[in-house]
């Protein structure tokens, strides 16, 4: 379970997604993301569907390791199915005991599913195409207009960047540490809930003290290079933009368009 999570990974290959500026696969991820939530309809989902296969088949990334993706939030998904089907109130087409899966309740599932896996997708999607420096870069370039409301964007950019990049690496340390513990005879697997909780007291101690380690050689290599915030800080490679970032932006409002007369305007 824990090498299947891919948040925050790199996955090295050569795309026109790989190639494009961060800014543009930064700002088309958030409006990917929040045309998910605007309309609930069927003929929506499957227009975003569509676009995120388009874009996975263009960035070279296999389609089974986008799926890895999912599988750390298999639980939280079929949790929420359940619930939206059990507690949905509506015409009632099944019925047992104190619960009912009512017509409502499956098609508020299906959406929140569909919803919940294009999200995942299309975060693994930037996260995998673009490396954690540039998309500090382009983070702090998009929010730099709240400097002027006195926003620190680039120790927000920092802090982010540090977290994706932390993600892979802790995952490594819990990976190295199970498999050790696993070696002295730990069992993780049977028992209750509870049980199976304190079998993890033995992973999660060193892993904290791991972590708090790195974090302080981390800020004591940062301090021995004088680094002393984003004031006066210039880029080895500044981002400009190019041909392909304005085809996308291009792609992007098409997608949006239809999504928008999709869901507004037609009664599908």
């Amino acid at each position: 379970m824990i090498r299947d999570i891919t948040l925050g990974q790199y996955y090295q290959a050569d795309s026109v997604v790989h190639r494009l500026d961060p800014r543009t696969k930064l700002l088309g991820t958030l409006v990917y993301l929040i045309s998910l939530f605007v309309f609930t309809k069927a003929w929506v989902f499957v227009a975003a569907a569509t676009f995120l296969l388009i874009c996975i088949f263009l960035s070279k990334v296999p389609f089974s390791y986008m799926l890895k993706g999912l599988k750390p939030i298999l639980f939280i998904l079929l949790f929420t199915l359940v619930l939206n089907m059990l507690f949905t109130k509506g015409t009632v087409l099944v019925s047992w005991w104190k619960f009912s899966i009512t017509e409502e309740g499956l098609k508020q599932a299906g959406y929140m599913g569909t919803r919940l896996i294009l999200l995942i997708l299309g975060s693994n999607l930037m996260t995998l195409t673009t490396t954690p420096t540039r998309l500090t870069n382009a983070m702090e370039h998009v929010m730099k207009p709240l400097k002027v409301i006195h926003v620190p964007v680039h120790e927000i950019a920092m802090m982010m960047s540090i977290a994706l990049r932390f993600i892979p690496i802790l995952l490594e340390e819990t990976d190295r540490i199970m498999k050790a513990q696993l070696a002295r005879g730990a069992d993780f697997e049977s028992g209750n809930i509870i049980k199976k909780a304190k079998s993890f007291i033995p992973v999660l101690v060193p892993l904290f003290i791991s972590a708090f380690r790195r974090a302080n050689d981390l800020a004591m290599a940062m301090e021995a290079r004088c680094y002393h915030g984003g004031n006066g800080r210039t880029q080895y490679r500044p981002l400009k933009y190019k041909g392909r970032d304005f085809a996308a932006y291009i792609l992007l409002l098409i997608y949006l368009a239809a999504v928008i007369v999709i869901g507004k305007f037609l009664n599908l």
